[in-house]
């Protein structure tokens, strides 16, 4: 359940953005995953609830966004998106794909006061 390790690290990102913006209380998260992280929502919004229970944090709604993977074909440079997993150019069928997006973790935004 690698769900519970990144819930860790991004508690600690949200906590320290609070801390150096000097929020008193963090009323939203918005976090983003990569298709390619396979992160289970609910339980990755169960574990960043767990892991931000007693901080300035605590309660605040939690928002998390899927981003789809995107893929780019070096041959013939059409951009699509990872369907099936087929990482197959759909326009020329050719095999020479790099992946553009699907891969990222980040804290989207920060809400409070």
């Amino acid at each position: 359940m690698h769900e519970l390790a990144i819930a860790k690290e991004l508690s600690g990102i949200v906590n320290e953005v609070a801390s150096k913006e000097k929020l008193e209380k963090v009323t939203r998260i918005d976090v983003c995953f990569g298709q390619m992280i396979q992160v289970v929502p609910e339980i990755f919004t169960f574990a960043l609830e767990e892991t931000i229970r007693g901080t300035v944090a605590d309660g605040a709604e939690i928002a998390v966004e899927v981003l789809p993977a995107v893929l780019l074909c070096r041959s013939c440079t059409n951009e699509f998106n990872l369907e099936h997993n087929t990482f197959i150019c759909p326009g020329c069928g050719s095999s020479d794909t790099e992946m553009k997006q699907g891969r990222e973790i980040y804290v989207k935004s920060i809400e409070g006061e």
